[in-house]
């Protein structure tokens, strides 16, 4: 009887010292961008989920080649993550560990550049030969709104052909306030040769290095949120993080018909900017936006956001937000 009574004290305490093991592992939220592409049309979705729970946060990114449409009508021959321009937008929070792995499935050597990781460049965002493949960590620690994207050179033709993706960081307490909705905006330049129905566009280079775009966009696609416009509601607090890939224009952001409340420029929300009008993010870099649509103020109604680089504005970087339920009304800019 005393060595049954022995055995069952030894079989409680394993069973207890491996479920106080496995409560002190950590928790991971694994996203496949091959498993939860981003979802095809009618236009890129801009709307941001919640950052989830989850202490270490892991994914795994397919580099592929792919035919995207950056303008109605227009296809390109494009480079990206996951299959789409801009590719799916990662988010963490401060503190996070962030586990990566890069999968080459291209048809050219390629790399990855977090803008929002302190690691070791020639380490973890060396060149990844097709069919390879490259894997690395990293912990958030700067809150803010970054870019990501190839670095192999010339990194001017990899980021023109659409390899960038924007990855969010929330602060480790949250951002200051609620926000009603949260959107996502990456603002980019294509500069294409051809493009019509029979045959994809391909790389202008010497355009490229001009400066001479054929369109300026946000999420990838010229003017498609005047087709599909951001919705929200009377009274909504909005945050908007904006990332701008370029790979050479300045971001000069800016909504008509109301003013920012909050910028927060690097994403620290102790250097907050108030009552903004408009904000200029170099290429490269990105900024948090807070607006309020106010029944009393920016009420019901149509609103533009805009680069406030007209120029560009007409080349597709120019979209809308309908607010409440009422009828569209035309764009005045």
């Amino acid at each position: 009887m005393k060595a049954q009574i022995g055995a069952l004290l030894v079989a409680i305490v394993l069973v207890l010292g491996l479920g106080a093991l496995r409560s002190a592992q950590p928790r991971v939220q694994t996203v496949d961008f091959a498993q939860t592409p981003v979802a095809a049309g009618p236009s890129y979705p801009a709307e941001l989920a919640p950052v989830g729970e989850a202490p270490v946060k892991a994914f795994r990114i397919p580099i592929k080649d792919a035919q995207v449409e950056v303008a109605a009508g227009v296809q390109y021959a494009g480079w990206t993550f996951g299959g789409t321009v801009p590719g799916p937008a990662i988010r963490v929070r401060e503190g996070d560990r962030v586990r990566v792995t890069v999968v080459n499935q291209a048809s050219m050597p390629h790399s990855i550049d977090f803008h929002a990781a302190r690691v070791p460049m020639n380490v973890d965002f060396r060149m990844i030969m097709p069919r390879d493949s490259i894997s690395f960590e990293f912990v958030a620690r700067d809150p803010g709104a970054y870019l990501v994207h190839c670095g192999t050179p010339p990194v001017l033709l990899h980021l023109m052909q659409g390899m960038y993706l924007p990855i969010i960081v929330d602060p480790k307490g949250g951002w200051p306030g609620k926000a009603d909705k949260e959107f996502v905006l990456v603002q980019s330049e294509f500069y294409v040769q051809g493009g019509d129905s029979a045959k994809p566009g391909q790389a202008d280079w010497q355009h490229a290095l001009d400066r001479q775009a054929s369109y300026v966009v946000f999420n990838g696609k010229a003017f498609q949120y005047q087709a599909t416009p951001l919705q929200v509601n009377v009274g909504d607090r909005v945050r908007l993080f904006v990332v701008n890939a370029g790979p050479s224009f300045t971001s000069d952001f800016h909504i008509v018909g109301t003013i920012f409340d909050k910028v927060y420029p690097d994403g620290d929300p102790r250097h907050a900017l108030t009552d903004v009008q408009t904000y200029g993010i170099p290429a490269g870099s990105g900024a948090v936006f807070e607006t309020h649509f106010a029944a009393d103020g920016s009420g019901a109604g149509t609103y533009a956001f805009v680069t406030h680089a007209f120029a560009d504005a007409a080349k597709g970087a120019v979209g809308l937000i309908h607010v409440g339920d009422g009828p569209m009304v035309a764009m005045a800019h």
